[in-house]
C-alpha cells in the first residue's frame, strides 16, 4: 500500500492487534482461469496465529474459511485439482487480506481552523485505519481428507470462541460454543466450505488520523469531529488526538 511515513504503522504487536479487534478482512486473489474472473474478493474472518518458537512457526500465520459454492473458491479449488494437488496444498499466487477499521470519516476543510483562514489551503480528505497482509495460502478443499476435516474443526472452534469473546464480549456458559450443534449439521457444514491458511510474508499497517497537521489543525478537527456527536465521530476524534499526542508538534 502507499503510505506516508507519518501515517506507517511498523509495530508488529499493533498490527497483530488491529486484526484481532477487526477479524473480517477481504480475500484478495489473482487466479488465471478460463471459467472465473481473474481478480476476485470475499470478505471472511480471520483467526490469527502469531509465530510460536516452541512449535518451530517463524512466521504469523492467518486461518478462514469460505463457501465452497463461492465462485472464488471455485477458482482457487481447480487450480489445485488441475494440477494434481492434494487438499492442504499450497495456491501458487500470492494472495492479499484487507482489514480495515469502522472507525473511518470524511475529513472537511472546515476543520483546519489553523490553515484554512491564513492560506486557504486546505483540501478534503478521508482518515481511517487499515492493514493488508500478503501471504502464501494452504488451502484445504477435499472433505475426504482427514488433514481437512482436522484443520476446519480447529479453525470453526478457534473462531467462533475468539469472536464470541472479542467482538460480542460472551464469557464462559454466555459464550455459544461450536458443540451446541448438532453433530450432523455440523459435517454438512463443513462439506460445504474450503479452509484457508495463510503464512504471512510481509504485513502493512497504515493509521491517517491528520497526524501530518499543524497543531492548530488537529485541534479544529478534534473538535469539529466531537461536535458531530455520532460514535464513529467520537473514536476518529479519540484517534486524531492520540495520533497528534505520538507525533507532536
Amino acid at each position: 500500500m502507499y503510505s506516508q511515513p507519518v501515517y506507517a504503522e511498523t509495530e508488529t504487536e499493533a498490527l497483530y492487534d488491529f486484526i484481532r479487534a477487526n477479524p473480517l478482512g477481504v480475500l484478495t486473489t489473482a487466479i488465471p482461469s478460463d471459467l472465473y474472473p481473474l481478480l476476485q474478493s470475499t470478505h471472511i474472518p480471520w483467526i490469527l496465529d502469531p509465530p510460536n518458537q516452541a512449535n518451530g512457526t517463524t512466521k504469523a500465520r492467518l486461518r478462514g474459511h469460505i463457501a465452497r459454492q463461492n465462485p472464488q473458491s471455485k477458482a482457487i479449488t481447480a487450480s489445485l485439482t488441475t494440477s494434481n494437488s492434494p487438499s492442504g496444498s499450497c495456491l501458487s499466487q500470492e494472495v492479499m487480506i484487507l482489514f480495515t477499521s469502522p472507525h473511518h470519516h470524511y475529513v472537511t476543510p472546515k476543520f483546519y481552523t489553523e490553515t484554512k483562514p491564513v492560506t486557504g489551503k486546505v483540501a478534503p480528505t478521508w482518515n481511517y485505519s487499515t492493514v493488508q497482509v500478503y501471504g502464501t495460502a494452504t488451502v484445504y478443499f477435499d472433505p475426504e481428507e482427514q488433514a481437512t476435516g482436522a484443520f476446519l474443526d480447529a479453525q470453526l472452534r478457534d473462531l467462533s470462541a475468539h469472536c464470541e469473546g472479542q467482538v460480542m464480549g460472551f464469557e464462559g456458559e454466555e459464550a455459544w460454543r461450536v458443540d451446541e450443534a448438532p453433530e450432523g449439521y455440523l459435517r454438512v457444514l463443513k462439506r460445504n466450505i474450503v479452509g484457508l491458511s495463510v503464512e504471512i510474508d510481509r504485513i502493512e499497517g497504515k493509521v491517517k488520523m491528520s497526524q501530518e497537521r499543524k497543531r492548530g489543525d488537529r485541534e479544529g478537527v478534534i473538535k469539529g469531529f466531537e461536535a458531530l456527536g455520532t460514535d464513529t465521530a467520537k473514536e476518529v476524534a479519540r484517534l486524531v488526538r492520540q495520533k497528534g499526542d505520538e507525533v507532536g508538534g
